[in-house]
């Protein structure tokens, strides 16, 4: 699919919206006297409204992911990345999504708020992707397709094949959420943004770099499509203390943190897979792990016990009797380990 295609994909009213414009966005100089925000001029370090397009930040993603920065969209979390999907592409009542079972449940949330309906597909025996009974979901309204890959809640990654299977014959703008990518063996699909004008990536500085508490979401798209990202966000959406901090700890090297986790989640799994309280571990390429127990509810309490908080994800289709766990420090590992096995 071109670009063109794309945007004949854009609501019309998206396509003309005359986005609403600082005097910071068109002033081109170096710093100068600002009297045109009416901001309280007495310096404290905050006083100042933060940049709009947030060029500092997005040059440092730019260079730790190989993408150019044009092509970079930072949100509130990707959940605001999701959200602006839906304004974009989709009309209310009229338009649809399509998207996979058991999930991240933000994409149905999103999709109610803008009045958008879902159609969910469930996932094949072990997880798989069911590219062809997606494919059938579609019709001439589903302009969106959400894949989570590696998925949330049941951990394991689509085979790239099978989502260029999907990017090749869909007829809309397909999302693939990579928040997990930096736990996974395969590479991102970002290396595949320059072939598929359809694709949007969704990436978050939540996990594998311990921001979760600045709410830092990415979206890498043509820089066509970024493009009415930046249009149709709010014009502040990131604030000033959070890009200064994502500045500084985006230069620390997490990759020892993030192999640690890596095996202390294959350590986690192989303990689990012999207790009496389990009947099966699914493989992950997260940095957690879907665990089906014989009585996930009673577990679960017996966990909140001794202060340890999983996730019961066992009223979820697909995933009966099964809890999400994180993968935490060796030490709170063992402590949850230890509980567990104590468990008949």
């Amino acid at each position: 699919m071109s670009i063109e295609d794309v945007m004949r994909l854009v609501r019309k009213n998206i396509l003309s919206l005359a986005p609403y414009s600082t005097a910071r966005d068109e002033y081109k100089g170096a710093l100068g006297v600002f009297l045109d925000a009416n901001e309280n001029p007495f310096e404290n370090g905050y006083n100042r409204y933060p940049d709009p397009r947030q060029a500092k930040l997005k040059a440092l993603i730019s260079q730790i992911k190989s993408v150019p920065s044009n092509s970079i969209f930072i949100g509130n979390g990707s959940d605001e990345a999701i959200d602006l999907c839906y304004r974009i592409f989709c009309e209310p009542r009229k338009d649809n999504a399509v998207m996979i079972a058991p999930s991240y449940g933000m994409y149905r949330v999103a999709a109610d708020i803008n009045d958008v309906e879902v159609r969910e597909v469930a996932l094949g025996n072990g997880f798989s992707l069911p590219a062809d009974e997606l494919l059938a979901a579609c019709d001439e309204k589903t302009k969106l397709m959400f894949l989570c890959s590696p998925n949330n809640p049941s951990g394991n990654s689509f085979p790239i094949e099978q989502m260029e299977y999907l990017l090749e014959r869909f007829k809309g703008v397909m999302i693939v959420d990579e928040a997990y990518i930096d736990f996974a063996s395969q590479p991102s699909m970002l290396t595949k943004l320059q072939s598929y004008k359809n694709l949007i990536v969704l990436q978050t500085l939540s996990k594998a770099y311990g921001l979760a508490a600045l709410r830092l979401g990415l979206a890498f798209a043509d820089e066509r499509i970024i493009a009415l990202f930046s249009n149709v966000k709010y014009p502040y959406n990131i604030n000033l203390a959070g890009m200064q901090k994502a500045e500084e700890l985006l230069r620390r090297d997490v990759a020892g943190e993030i192999q640690q986790l890596k095996s202390e989640r294959e350590r986690v799994a192989a303990q689990l897979t012999g207790m009496d309280c389990v009947t099966h571990v699914y493989p992950s390429d997260a940095n957690f792990i879907l665990v089906q127990v014989t009585d996930a509810k009673s577990i679960y309490e017996v966990l909140i016990g001794q202060q340890i908080i999983v996730r019961d994800r066992s009223r979820v289709k697909g995933c009966e009797n099964c809890l999400r766990i994180t993968i935490g420090t060796p030490a709170e590992n063992n402590k949850l380990l230890n509980i567990l096995s104590t468990i008949k």
